[in-house]
């Protein structure tokens, strides 16, 4: 049986900047961060996971809008319309942007605080545990003190997010 996969793509190629689109980012962790956290994972033989979020950029809530033609095969014959766009979609300036803050504001509802040094470490402290969390566009390592605490993390991502867990 043959499978076939389909998806609306953006020409995010065409896209001006202050006309299509005004700020772009990528979440990439610092190399700096990602030695850190692998020294203190050795040091305090703490458990380390990673998960691989699905689909990353459709989870993105455009803020401002964006506008696209109808995909080729989808219109009906000499229909010419335009669809706003509410969310991202993939090849969009905006989408690791959008993807980052829908992870952002998700996250930090159960407690989590981005760290100061590098945006794409988030730390959430109680007063016996820790627990880090990096990400790395659709990559998610997650490590620290409380084996429970990683644990509740990574079903409340699933609740929130499609992943994959990828092991130690």
């Amino acid at each position: 049986m043959d499978r076939h996969k389909a998806g609306v793509v953006a020409k995010g190629y065409t896209q001006r900047y202050s006309i299509d689109y005004f700020e772009t980012f990528s979440t990439v962790a610092r190399m700096n961060s990602v030695r850190i956290i692998f020294s203190v994972v050795v040091n305090l033989s703490w458990p380390i996971c990673q998960l691989d979020v699905k689909n990353v950029f459709l989870y993105g809530d455009l803020q401002e809008e964006v506008y696209m033609k109808q995909p080729p095969r989808y219109a009906a014959q000499g229909e010419n319309k335009i669809c706003r766009l509410k969310k991202a979609i993939y090849d969009l300036k905006q989408s690791p942007k959008a993807w980052f803050e829908k992870f952002s504001i998700t996250i930090s509802g159960i407690g989590f605080h981005r760290c100061h040094s590098d945006h794409s470490v988030f730390i959430q402290r109680t007063k016996s545990s820790i627990v880090v969390l990096m990400v790395y566009v659709d990559d998610i390592l997650l490590t620290g003190s409380d084996p429970g605490g990683l644990l509740e993390t990574k079903e409340y991502l699933k609740r929130h997010f499609v992943t994959k867990d990828m092991g130690a």
